[in-house]
């Protein structure tokens, strides 16, 4: 019995505002996608980002003379409860997702900073301007930190039988998360003739612990660990086309055949450069140079573009993000005959 073909889904591509991307902050832009996708796409990864990334955060302390949080310090400005309450706010870098401890010993006139505590190996403190207490001269302030990974929010975890504990420890509320904001906009972007496809654009907050990359690969892992289970039967490859024996002949050093099509429209490659919608200067020197069709420009290199008569800089980079806009870029090195069998068969489907 014949296999079943399944008609392919568009593949969107990824791209990140370098200008902007920090260790705290992060913007990109997924496009273009299946209608509808957007939506349900942005607000999965949303609800993950926020809820299920790992971090690491102290979760009970040993302050010493102290054995609750409604205590004070003789010669600290702040009462054990502000100074619990600073200690929350410190951020942690956690190498190796094992607990681990952290010291800190300040005597005499001083602001205690996140900077004044020394940490295990595989920890690494982010914060470090972050005050904690202001001590006087004759003050003294010992913590011995406990750090712990986790996920989300987690209450101090009080053992239920002890009010007070033997080792005078103050167990601490607990935010894993490094992940601080997330918000999508879906908008509507053009393939070809069609215009309803989805172009997704997510902002990502962090403390700096963790990356918004890392975070966003991590929140992939998750969503796609928990769909593998939904899998009933093998996996549907819906872009992956039969590779003809004229193509097995092909070597691997010469130009792909693009049997993907890279999850581009076929008729989007062979339309016209006028979808670009570029500038008269951009379009006619294009055209001059015989690049009439998309698929004439995605399999040119940037340094041959360049090389067209009366075609400077300014004018690549506005044909690059024309081109950025639906997903396509230089050097694709697309085949034809490829994108010409994938339409026929598109139109033979529909």
């Amino acid at each position: 019995m014949e296999k079943k073909e399944f008609r392919p889904l568009i593949i969107p591509k990824v791209t990140w505002e370098k200008k902007t991307l920090t260790n705290h902050f992060g913007e990109l832009v997924v496009q273009p996608l299946e209608p509808g996708f957007g939506i349900t796409l942005g607000n999965s990864i949303r609800r993950i980002l926020l809820g299920a990334i790992e971090g690491a955060a102290t979760t009970s302390v040993i302050i010493k003379g102290v054995n609750n949080e409604f205590s004070s310090i003789a010669g600290v400005i702040e009462d054990v409860m502000q100074i619990v309450l600073n200690i929350k706010g410190i951020i942690v870098r956690n190498a190796t997702g094992k607990p681990g401890k952290m010291h800190l010993k300040v005597t005499g006139e001083a602001i205690v900073r996140v900077s004044d505590i020394q940490a295990d190996e595989h920890l690494e403190l982010v914060n470090n301007d972050h005050v904690i207490a202001h001590i006087a001269q004759n003050g003294e302030l010992e913590i011995d930190f406990f750090v712990e990974t986790g996920r989300g929010y987690i209450p101090a975890q009080w053992p239920p039988d002890k009010p007070y504990q033997d080792d005078d420890r103050i167990y601490i509320d607990a935010m894993f998360s490094p992940v601080r904001r997330v918000t999508f906009d879906v908008e509507k972007t053009r393939v070809g003739q069609h215009i309803d496809y989805d172009k997704l654009k997510i902002q990502i907050n962090t403390n700096g612990s963790e990356n918004p990359l890392s975070a966003l690969s991590y929140a992939a892992s998750v969503i796609r660990a928990q769909l593998e289970h939904f899998l009933v039967d093998s996996e549907i490859q819906f872009n992956a086309l039969k590779q003809t024996q004229h193509e097995e002949k092909i070597e691997k050093s010469s130009v792909p055949s693009a049997m993907d099509l890279r999850g581009i429209a076929p008729e989007l490659l062979l339309s016209s450069i006028d979808e670009l919608e570029l500038s008269v200067r951009a379009r006619n020197c294009l055209v001059n140079a015989n690049i009439k069709r998309i698929i004439d420009l995605v399999n040119r290199q940037e340094s041959d573009i360049l090389k067209i008569k009366n075609f400077g800089r300014k004018t690549l980079d506005e044909v690059v993000d024309s081109m950025k806009a639906i997903g396509l870029s230089f050097g694709m090195n697309i085949n034809e005959e490829e994108v010409q069998k994938a339409l026929n068969k598109k139109v033979e489907q529909e």
